[in-house]
């Protein structure tokens, strides 16, 4: 398991709830810089995607266990 991954595990979910807004923020701030020609590194854009793909999956996962009990 990633640091990433192994950080995120140890957040609330609320807290992963602000997470994943920011990282939908910062996600729409890149395909904006992206668009008007700004972003320098475009593998920026994959790499907030991973985020958003790891937060989601853990708050599913979250979800899923508590319905299971």
């Amino acid at each position: 398991m990633t640091q990433k991954a192994r950080a995120l595990r140890q957040q609330s979910t609320e807290a992963l709830k602000q997470e994943l807004e920011q990282a939908h923020q910062g996600m729409f701030n890149l395909r904006f810089q992206a668009s008007t020609r700004q972003l320098a590194d475009n593998s920026q854009i994959a790499k907030a995607r991973k985020q958003i793909a790891r937060i989601k999956t853990l708050l599913v996962e979250r979800q899923a266990a508590e319905s299971g009990k």
